[in-house]
């Protein structure tokens, strides 16, 4: 069910049922399990191709002891949307909204005292991002079966669009009904129907890759020829332990984000790597592994 989730975000119970051989009944009750006890959540993201606003990938030290502070307070942030706890305890690596020119980068973070270290990587490309990764337990059949149309041509986004999106962005799967504290019912479906014919309804389904195997999450940040750089980016975001592909400003020009079993998984994953050097971390707390609405206080 999280794979079918991990196809289309807003899929019905009954659509699920019918596509995996399962009663609608069954769909409803495991999938609200997963989402109670915090295993799955459901989200609208922005997509790449909309543009991001300055999408910045951060390294940032802190003074240790002070790490869940600072990486709550970006977490809280909804011009931050992902926040990640490196191995160590003192790295945080984050995903923001704002370009150089952001508050964040400029001002929140260097004149926070418990930071130490600051680097602000420019997103240039996003080969792949958490959206595409897929378990793999789906058939092909299946899989097209869950898919949703493809996007049509895109629309302008008014004050409501927004409102929705926004709302979607903390839980996806909400439909007109929930909705209608926004805008007459009748009118929220026909605006939901409009956003997902332009693809605008993106969705992510958050999975704890713990529930499935996956006991190591690490980014692999990598310095590899600018001639190469799309070659080696568009392989790695098709190889099925990546979640994440970024090329970026900076020394690392690279980076991918790994799901693996285990220590010795990851080792094969890095030792596999034609790149001339490669940094790797390992995450030890996703703090944040989506957009959400939250306050620009640090």
């Amino acid at each position: 069910m999280v794979s079918a989730l991990q196809v289309d975000g807003r899929a019905g119970p009954g659509r699920i049922a019918e596509v995996l051989g399962l009663s609608p009944r069954t769909v409803t009750r495991v999938i609200a399990r997963l989402r109670a006890d915090g295993r799955l959540s459901v989200v609208c993201v922005p997509d790449p191709r909309h543009g991001l606003r300055g999408a910045m990938l951060l390294r940032v030290k802190v003074l240790r002891g002070r790490t869940p502070v600072i990486a709550d307070a970006l977490a809280k942030r909804d011009d931050v949307l992902f926040v990640d706890i490196l191995a160590g305890g003192e790295e945080i690596s984050a995903v923001a909204l704002g370009g150089l020119g952001g508050r964040l980068v400029h001002d929140a973070l260097p004149s926070t005292s418990a930071v130490t270290e600051l680097r602000a990587h420019s997103i240039l490309h996003v080969f792949s991002d958490a959206t595409q990764w897929r378990t793999g337990l789906l058939t092909g059949t299946e899989a097209a079966a869950l898919s949703p149309p493809p996007p049509g041509e895109d629309v302008t986004l008014d004050e409501l669009d927004r409102r929705l999106l926004a709302r979607l962005s903390v839980d996806a799967r909400l439909g007109p009904g929930e909705l209608a504290a926004e805008a007459p019912e009748s009118t929220v479906r026909r605006r939901l129907d409009r956003l997902a014919a332009a693809g605008r309804i993106r969705t992510y389904a958050n999975v704890d890759a713990r529930a499935l195997g996956l006991e190591i999450d690490a980014n692999v940040w990598m310095t590899v020829p600018p001639g190469r750089l799309d070659e080696v980016g568009r392989a790695l975001a098709r190889h099925p332990m990546v979640h994440g592909t970024l090329a970026t400003t900076g020394v690392t020009n690279l980076m991918a984000a790994v799901w693996c079993r285990d220590l010795e998984d990851l080792y094969a994953f890095v030792t596999s790597l034609d790149v001339p050097s490669a940094e790797v971390t390992v995450v030890a707390k996703a703090v944040k592994r989506a957009a959400r609405p939250g306050s620009q206080e640090i």
